[in-house]
């Protein structure tokens, strides 16, 4: 049996978290007291429950129970129960144009609290649950949509054999991803950007793909960067690592980055099952 444990900033999208899991088959609990969790894992193994995967929701609401979280943690364990912590986060000011535009109030504001200063509490209450997390995702650019369809994808991920790995393209004039493990920056390579009949399209086009095949520096970085990936890989499955995420960036994330992802992905996937990918400036496929 499983554990999902859900944790991160109020407002970076915990509830889809939950509603994503809950789509593919987990049953989930919100707010479960973090001194309850090793009641409710001994009950799940007790009972023989046909639940296989379970997730629960552990944030700053749940602030009294904290001091005892680590121990409650180790108690699963000997149960014979696996854990992973997801933690969703975003930048302060993603945080308070969401909590302004839903009028929601932060937990952990009050008369004397503000909005501003309660995101700053909540960031140092929920740090050493962040340490612990397997996967930490950054929200702030990311649409509901594209948020369930990764939470589901992580799901699927999480029960692959292996380390899954996430390949994701983006553009550096929209920030670089927070949560990747390795970033490579491919903006060195020649922009079909330039070229003003292949500006409209991206580096899932046939047009842009031939234009970058046909560089040798192109191919160099690509095929440099999946030997690095194929070299150490083996060593983070050693130390257990269930997810990695490997960033490409260039200026716009439009043509290089896209189509040096799209390589190692379709390189990798001729080895691996549990290979996905994310092309975070591109609208999400229909």
């Amino acid at each position: 049996m499983d554990i999902v444990i859900v944790s991160g900033l109020s407002g970076s999208g915990k509830s889809i978290a939950l509603q994503s899991l809950e789509d593919v088959g987990y049953y989930c609990i919100d707010n479960l007291p973090a001194n309850l969790l090793p009641a409710f894992a001994s009950w799940l193994v007790q009972q023989k429950t046909s639940l296989a995967h379970v997730a629960v929701g552990i944030d700053s609401r749940n602030r009294e129970f904290f001091d005892t979280l680590e121990n409650n943690l180790t108690m699963l364990e000997p149960l014979g129960i696996n854990y992973q912590i997801i933690f969703l986060e975003a930048n302060d000011a993603v945080l308070i144009k969401r909590f302004n535009g839903t009028r929601r109030k932060h937990p952990l504001t009050n008369a004397t609290t503000s909005l501003v200063e309660s995101i700053k509490q909540e960031r140092e209450l929920l740090l050493p649950l962040r340490n612990k997390s397997a996967i930490v995702f950054d929200t702030g650019t990311t649409t509901p949509h594209e948020l369930r369809r990764l939470i589901r994808d992580l799901a699927g991920g999480i029960h692959a054999s292996g380390t899954s790995l996430l390949f994701e393209s983006f553009g550096y004039k929209h920030g670089a991803p927070l949560d990747a493990d390795f970033v490579f920056d491919v903006r060195c390579l020649p922009n079909p950007h330039w070229d003003p009949d292949l500006r409209s399209l991206t580096g899932l086009d046939k047009p842009v793909r031939d234009f970058l095949k046909a560089n040798d520096k192109v191919n160099k970085m690509a095929e440099q960067i999946r030997r690095f990936i194929e070299e150490w890989l083996p060593d983070f499955e050693a130390e257990q690592r269930s997810y990695i995420t490997i960033a490409i960036g260039c200026t716009g994330g439009q043509h290089r980055s896209v189509y040096i992802v799209t390589r190692l992905v379709e390189a990798f996937e001729k080895t691996r099952l549990n290979v996905q990918v994310r092309h975070r400036e591109l609208p999400p496929p229909a």
